[in-house]
C-alpha cells in the first residue's frame, strides 16, 4: 500500500510545478495589453533625440549670432551719429572781431596808407618834388610834411603793436576753449571742426604778425625816405648857397628920416 502512494505523490508534485511555472515566468515574457495592440505606444530613439538636441543648439547659436549682429549694427549707428555730431562751440565771431580790430588800425594809418596809388601820389608830392627853384619856405614846408609822415608812421606802428598785444588775451582764451572742445569731442566731425577752428586761430595770429611787420616796415620806410629826401634837400640848399649871386648893387640910403 505504501509503495503505491509514493509514485502518485511524486507525479502530483511534478504536475503542480509544471502548471505553476508559466505563472511564475509570465511577468518576464508578457507585454502590456496596450503595447500588444499599439494604443499609446512610447518608443525612445536615442539617435533622433541627439539630432533634435543638436538642431536646437544650432538654432540657439544662430539666434545669438543674430542678436550680436544687431547689437553691432546698433553700436555702429551710434558711432556714426557721434561722428556726424556738430561741434557746439564756434570761435568764428571772436576771431573775426580780432581781425577787424587789426584792420581798423591799419586803415587809420596817417598820411600815407597801405594803398599803392596813395603811396605813389604822396611820395611824388613830398619826396620827389625837389628842385633848385623851390623857395626856402617851400623847402621848409615839404620837410615838415615828411617829418609828420615819419612820426605818423611810427605812431601807427605802435598802435598796431598795441592792438595785436591786446588780442593775445582773447586768443589765449579761445585757444584754451578750443583745446578743451577738441579733447571732449564725441566724434570725428567734432574733432575735425575743433581742429579747423584752431587752424583759424593760428591764421588770425599770423595775420596780426603780418600787420605788425607791415606797420614796422612802413615806419622804417618812411624814416629812410625822409632821410634820403633830407639829404637831397641839403644838397640843393648847398648848391644854392654856393651859386654866385649878382653881387653888391649900390643904392640910396636914408638915415634919421632925412
Amino acid at each position: 500500500m505504501t509503495r503505491y502512494r509514493r509514485p502518485r505523490l511524486a507525479g502530483a508534485s511534478l504536475l503542480v510545478f509544471t502548471l505553476a511555472a508559466p505563472l511564475v515566468l509570465s511577468p518576464i515574457f508578457t507585454a502590456p495589453a496596450h503595447a500588444l495592440f499599439g494604443f499609446g505606444r512610447i518608443v525612445y530613439d536615442p539617435t533622433n533625440h541627439a539630432e533634435n538636441l543638436l538642431t536646437a543648439a544650432r538654432t540657439l547659436e544662430q539666434i545669438n549670432n543674430q542678436i550680436t549682429s544687431l547689437q553691432n549694427e546698433a553700436q555702429m549707428l551710434i558711432n556714426q551719429a557721434k561722428n556726424l555730431a556738430s561741434l557746439p562751440y564756434s570761435s568764428l565771431q571772436q576771431l573775426q572781431q580780432s581781425v577787424q580790430r587789426t584792420q581798423q588800425l591799419l586803415a587809420q594809418a596817417q598820411n600815407i596808407a597801405f594803398d599803392v596809388q596813395s603811396i605813389d601820389q604822396m611820395f611824388q608830392q613830398d619826396y620827389g618834388n625837389l628842385s633848385l627853384n623851390s623857395t626856402d619856405q617851400q623847402l621848409i614846408t615839404d620837410a615838415r610834411s615828411r617829418w609828420e609822415n615819419t612820426v605818423g608812421g611810427l605812431q601807427d606802428a605802435m598802435r598796431v603793436q598795441a592792438g595785436v598785444v591786446g588780442n593775445i588775451d582773447a586768443n589765449r582764451a579761445e585757444m584754451s576753449a578750443l583745446v578743451g572742445e577738441s579733447q571732449g569731442a564725441t566724434g570725428a566731425l567734432q574733432a575735425t571742426q575743433a581742429g579747423n577752428q584752431l587752424l583759424a586761430l593760428q591764421s588770425q595770429q599770423l595775420s596780426d604778425l603780418i600787420a605788425v611787420i607791415s606797420a614796422n616796415g612802413r615806419a622804417d620806410a618812411l624814416s629812410e625816405a625822409e632821410r634820403a629826401t633830407a639829404a637831397e634837400q641839403g644838397r640843393i640848399q648847398r648848391e644854392r648857397f654856393l651859386t654866385p649871386g649878382s653881387g653888391y648893387q649900390p643904392g640910396d640910403a636914408s638915415m634919421f628920416n632925412n
